[in-house]
């Protein structure tokens, strides 16, 4: 699919590696809705890209189809979504009190990562599916975040790597149940990336993290993974594909 001149949307796209694939999108020519349930992020983003801000909660029905409607009456209809909101937090099954763990907190990871990316493709495919085909009877393509720890999860990460091993084990079937519409799905795994979340860690702890990657043995930037994004939009052939994005890193236990 050719970038320039499509509709694209991008969940989480008001800060790190959204912002970054929002930022790119708008360079290769595409028409950028920015959403986030942060609006004031998603404004200053839209603003420096020449998009639309719009506030959006991945885990609602109600509002990821208001946002999907008002950025087909902006844009028209998007060929292309960028699935890249969501949450992280690290807590052991048993605490240092001794009590179990929070039911409540490890729902909330899996609902947004997991049932908020399903609940962005199921809205993102069924207006994409209505859409006249392209070259190759291609109608659109959307892109998952998961994670590395979808795969080497640490300790404590138990919600967040099931939510994002439950994005891994969704992309291929997702993929097969969209080729009768024309729709490719694929998903990165990032590793260890330089965004805002990163940046709220000590230096030591930063440099840390990034002498455990073989190489580059650096923290990837928010640029390389939009550059993959956009690629995997571009490149026809891949789908129902799991990408890591990593540096060969594999996560140590702790």
């Amino acid at each position: 699919m050719q970038i320039k001149g499509q509709a694209a949307l991008v969940t989480g796209g008001g800060s790190g590696l959204g912002e970054a694939t929002a930022r790119e999108l708008a360079r290769l020519g595409a028409k950028v809705a920015v959403l986030d349930v942060n609006l004031d992020n998603a404004k200053k983003v839209a603003a420096d890209i020449g998009g639309i801000a719009l506030q959006a909660d991945v885990t609602s029905g109600p509002s990821m189809e208001a946002a999907l409607a008002e950025a087909a009456a902006a844009h028209g209809p998007a060929r292309i979504l960028m699935q890249i909101a969501g949450i992280g937090t690290a807590k052991r099954v048993i605490g240092k009190d001794g009590n179990a763990a929070s039911l409540e907190d490890f729902a909330k990871v899996v609902n947004v990562n997991l049932i908020g990316t399903y609940n962005a493709a199921r809205l993102f495919a069924a207006a994409c599916a209505k859409l006249e085909p392209m070259e190759d009877g291609e109608r659109g393509a959307m892109v998952f975040t998961a994670s590395v720890a979808a795969f080497d999860g640490q300790v404590g990460q138990q919600a967040y790597s099931a939510s994002k091993g439950g994005v891994v084990g969704m992309t291929l079937p997702m993929a097969r149940d969209l080729a009768q519409h024309g729709i490719r799905v694929c998903t990165i795994a990032p590793g260890l990336f330089n965004t805002p979340l990163m940046r709220t860690l000590p230096e030591p702890v930063q440099q840390s993290l990034a002498a455990s990657i073989p190489f580059p043995s650096r923290l990837g930037k928010p640029e390389e993974f939009a550059e993959l994004a956009c690629h995997i939009v571009s490149n026809g052939h891949l789908n129902g594909e799991v990408i890591r994005l990593d540096g060969a890193l594999r996560m140590a236990p702790r």
